[in-house]
């Protein structure tokens, strides 16, 4: 014997559970360097002043590493061979996203 609600439910799609899916740490650094006022960062720069998940070293070469392939970041010249530092790509995108 069914119940009521297992009648009433019987015609009603299943819900759909909607994911919120974080950005990952090269959109994030993305989305920040919009906003950073400067044509050029250094890595110093950005484990110092970047978003929080690109404060670690090996999170930040992996981010910059996306955004140099996706052409968000041109590697630049420096007098030391230890440093890296990058020319900021500014697109006129409302919301930039690494693969446009």
């Amino acid at each position: 014997m069914e119940t009521l609600f297992e009648r009433l439910s019987r015609g009603r799609p299943q819900p759909v559970e909607e994911k919120t899916k974080q950005p990952d740490n090269a959109q994030r650094l993305l989305d920040w360097l919009q906003r950073w006022d400067k044509p050029t960062i250094c890595a110093a720069q950005i484990l110092m002043f970047g978003p929080r998940s690109t404060r670690k070293r090996k999170d930040a070469d992996d981010a910059t590493q996306i955004l140099e392939r996706h052409g968000w970041l041109v590697p630049q010249k420096t007098s030391q061979r230890n440093w890296r530092q990058w020319q900021i790509v500014r697109k006129p995108i409302i919301h930039p996203t690494i693969a446009s």
